[in-house]
Formats: C-alpha cells, structure tokens, sequence
C-alpha cells in the first residue's frame, strides 16, 4: 500500500520489526526499504545503517541498497540503480509518490526514537543521484522531505478503476487536488510511457517517464473526474500543449492544432477516451 495506512498516525511507535510488519507499516523484517520499480517505494526505515545517510529532521538524505558487508556493515561494492530498492525509490521521485518513513533507534541522530521504532509520516522523494561514499565507493542517495499535511493518500485497487466512479478527493497542505494516482499510473502503464500524441517515449534514468493529463480538468470550475476515460498519456511538452488549449481533439479522437490536423490519437485497446470529456475540454477553448 502506497501512502498512509489507516489509524496509524505520525509518532506511533512499535517495539521491532515484527510489530511494523504486523501493522502494514514496513513489510519486510530485515531490509530497510519495502517496494518494487513497479509500485514504487511503500516505506523505508531510517536506523543509521549506512554511514553516508543523513537524518535532518524534515529532511533525510537517504542512501539506498547494496554493495555493503552483512559482517563489517562496510561499503565494499558500487550500488546499482537497478537495485529493486533503489529503483523503488526512482519511481517514487518520478510519480510524486510519498513514501512512509520509519526511525529506528540510532545514537547518532537527535530524531531517532530511543529504543524501537517510531513512524513519522509521509516524505516525498525530490531528487537523487549518485556519489562517492565514505568508504571510496559509488553509493545513490535520495533526498526526500516531508510533507506539511500528513493527510492520507492511498492507491485504489485495479479493480476498483472503473470510468463510472468518481474518486474521493483529499486536499493537502498546497490545496491541489491529490490525484488518484492508480488511474494515472494504470493509464500510463498501458501506453508503456508514449506519449499518446507526438509517440515520444521518454527515457531516463531508472526508468521511463510520462505524464497523466486529464481531459476535463479536475479542479473548479471543470470538476472532471478522475477516471481512466478522462486520462490521457502524454509527455511533458504535449501534456502543456493539451492543458493550454494548443491542441485539441476532435470527437472522433483526431489531435487539431487550431484549424490543423496533427494525427489521429495513439489508441490502446484497454484505454477508452470519453467523448464526453473530449467536448468538454474543447468547449473550455471554445472549439466547436
């Protein structure tokens, strides 16, 4: 599950692993990051097991998996990226996904929790890269900052993806709509990350990159809903295009740069566009 789990609450301690695990907080009973580069990163546990790590309260500079010695706790190899824990946390900088940060007990910072474990919250990942450790080798390290609004976020079911449904809203601190990020993701995982207008496949590191661009709009006054039909997979440069009323599409889902015909839009089978939200979209921009 990614984001908040329901009761648990900033502050709440558990005495070891075994009771994170038991709570849905942190699976795993030994390693300190819990995801895939599919679902992205659930949680890590902040405890002081890499000397390069950095614990500065709001903000954690976090060093990922590998390379280290179980016996000496010595860097002895470079890490990977592709690590399934370092790509976890790739994908969660690349979709704005909060990760759940747990503190163990660790003598060297003021944060930590005395004895076991304490939750703290939701971060984010906002940047990463990779640089020479203490012990002269390559080590990736992730920045991420917590959030100011520790309200919950969580992923829908696949099945729970249906266009008929209008999905909850909650508002963070920033008062953005907090997207639905399931649809989003589910969207883009059937295009495979090509852009849907212009096919640009955007490759970078850890991974692929696109963006979801909602048809109808979701915030007042448009109120569109966040629902697979009203989703499209665009990349950066197309998605601004799309939002700024530059280009459009018509019914019959042929993308139009004012009176011009740029293409017909790339289609997947699983992926039905709404005509409903197409309209609505061109009638914002007044095409007709």
């Amino acid at each position: 599950m990614i984001g908040a789990i329901p009761e648990v609450h900033p502050g709440q301690a558990y005495p070891n692993r075994r009771a994170l695990h038991d709570a849905g907080v942190h699976r795993p009973l030994q390693a300190g990051i819990c995801g895939t580069k599919q679902s992205g990163a659930e949680s890590i546990v902040v405890s002081g097991g890499y000397k390069d790590d950095g614990d500065h309260g709001d903000v954690i500079i976090y060093t990922g998996h590998g390379g280290r010695d179980p016996d000496t706790r010595m860097q002895v190899a470079a890490q990977s990226i592709t690590d399934p824990g370092n790509a976890a946390l790739v994908t969660s900088y690349l979709e704005g996904l909060p990760v759940r940060v747990i503190r163990g007990a660790n003598a060297d910072s003021p944060f930590a929790p005395l004895q076991g474990y304490r939750y703290d919250g939701l971060f984010r990942v906002v940047n990463f890269g990779s640089q020479s450790g203490l012990d002269g080798f390559p080590v990736w390290q992730f920045r991420l900052e917590k959030f100011p609004d520790q309200s919950p976020v969580s992923m829908p079911k696949l099945s729970d993806l249906v266009d008929e449904a209008v999905t909850p809203r909650r508002v963070v601190a920033t008062q953005r709509i907090v997207r639905n990020t399931g649809v989003a993701r589910q969207v883009k995982a059937w295009h495979r990350d090509q852009c849907q207008v212009c096919a640009t496949r955007l490759f970078v590191l850890g991974g692929t990159y696109s963006e979801a661009a909602h048809i109808q709009a979701l915030g007042a006054p448009h109120n569109g809903p966040d629902v697979v039909g009203n989703v499209l997979c665009l990349c950066p440069n197309c998605h601004v295009l799309f939002d700024s009323g530059a280009i459009y599409l018509t019914d019959d889902l042929t993308v139009m740069s004012g009176d011009s015909e740029v293409g017909p839009l790339q289609v997947e089978p699983r992926h039905r566009v709404r005509v409903e939200f197409v309209r609505n979209h061109r009638d914002r921009w007044r095409r007709s």
